[in-house]
């Protein structure tokens, strides 16, 4: 994503802006967290994850992706992704990924220098892997010169804002099994996709034969959580170690557990993606009827587009979100669990506007 300060609004103007089309990133705490932590914070308890709140967090989340998998709770994606790939990868093997993929664009080189993980890159207009566009790459498989492929990783949702079916997902998994590959999804809108399908975790996971998961929860209404999931028989044993080694392993874990725990013990975190998803074809709508090019169909709560290049800072200035291709006038449209349908309504006015005076 670029950050050109020319047209990205710079840090300081997101402080006058009480909604924003940035990111999920950028949205408040789901009150149900603080409630949570008000529950755990009360005594001492043994750290590390020795606790009962983190146990009672693990056992939430199984209730969502099955018994037999691993749950590792951690800070961030970044982390999240390196702890994943680290399990599953001996230092002779690389990771196939979309070249869009947050692990090779968005992540300062943190597989490569922190878990040793060779990223090999493929080109895919709508951020998707399939057999089709990986089978090239597993020609080396065997050639002691050449990095041996070992996992393929995807996002779901994806980085250009689509998703993954279960059946895309079940058909990639049994090719990639066929071909002693593990398959890796980076999760970090994975509750959104759930409920832009309309389908369980389990069945986007689990079912559908993914080996390691990295959960997101930052982008969903929690302050700063994520966890990573190993399956069946892709659980390393070593796990506690390789967590540790990344510097994912926090002392105080009931906090991070906690979060998990207060929208994943009900269905809050299927509201908070459902809504976010809502917002996010409302905008997609109204873009349409402003006659704005959609760059994909937008399957969650991100939506790609391209807006003449004269309106692109003037709506800046009252709404906040990043342009991705400069030349294209191709900006990004993210919305959020909190997301207020008169924010959005006054968006789309505003852009309006705008192309009324560009015209």
């Amino acid at each position: 994503m670029s950050n050109s300060t020319h047209t990205n609004p710079t840090h300081s103007q997101t402080q006058t802006h009480i909604q924003t089309l940035g990111s999920d990133n950028h949205s408040p705490v789901h009150p149900a967290v603080f409630e949570e932590f008000a529950q755990v914070n009360i005594g001492h308890v043994i750290a590390y994850g020795d606790d009962p709140y983190t146990a009672e967090a693990i056992d939430i989340l199984k209730k969502h992706f099955g018994d037999a998998c691993d749950i590792y709770f951690t800070f961030n994606g970044t982390g999240a992704n390196v702890v994943a790939l680290s399990g599953l990868l001996n230092p002779w093997e690389g990771v196939l990924c979309a070249r869009s993929a947050h692990i090779n664009c968005d992540e300062a080189g943190a597989p490569e220098r922190i878990g040793n993980v060779k990223l090999i890159p493929i080109d895919t207009p709508d951020g998707k892997l399939s057999p089709a566009r990986l089978e090239p790459y597993i020609a080396d498989i065997g050639n002691e010169h050449a990095v041996q492929p070992r996992v393929i990783s995807v996002s779901n949702l994806s980085e250009k804002g689509t998703v993954y079916t279960p059946d895309e997902l079940r058909f990639l998994c049994e090719w990639a099994h066929e071909h002693g590959l593990y398959v890796h999804c980076d999760g970090a809108r994975l509750a959104n996709a759930a409920a832009a399908l309309g389908v369980s975790l389990t069945a986007l996971t689990a079912d559908a034969g993914i080996d390691a998961l990295s959960f997101g929860g930052t982008k969903n209404g929690l302050m700063g959580a994520e966890a990573v999931v190993w399956f069946g028989s892709a659980r390393p044993q070593a796990g506690f170690w390789i967590r540790k080694q990344c510097g994912q392993l926090a002392s105080k874990s009931r906090y991070v557990a906690a979060q998990f725990s207060a929208l994943y013990r009900k269905a809050e975190w299927l509201e908070c993606a459902r809504h976010a998803n809502a917002m996010a074809a409302r905008l997609a709508e109204g873009l349409r009827e402003h006659e704005c090019e959609l760059v994909q169909t937008p399957d969650g709560n991100e939506i790609f587009c391209t807006l003449p290049s004269s309106i692109i800072e003037p709506l800046q200035k009252d709404y906040f979100f990043y342009v991705v291709d400069e030349a294209k006038g191709e900006v990004r449209l993210v919305c959020s669990w909190d997301t207020d349908p008169a924010f959005i309504e006054s968006f789309l006015t505003r852009l309006g506007e705008l192309l009324r005076i560009a015209s």
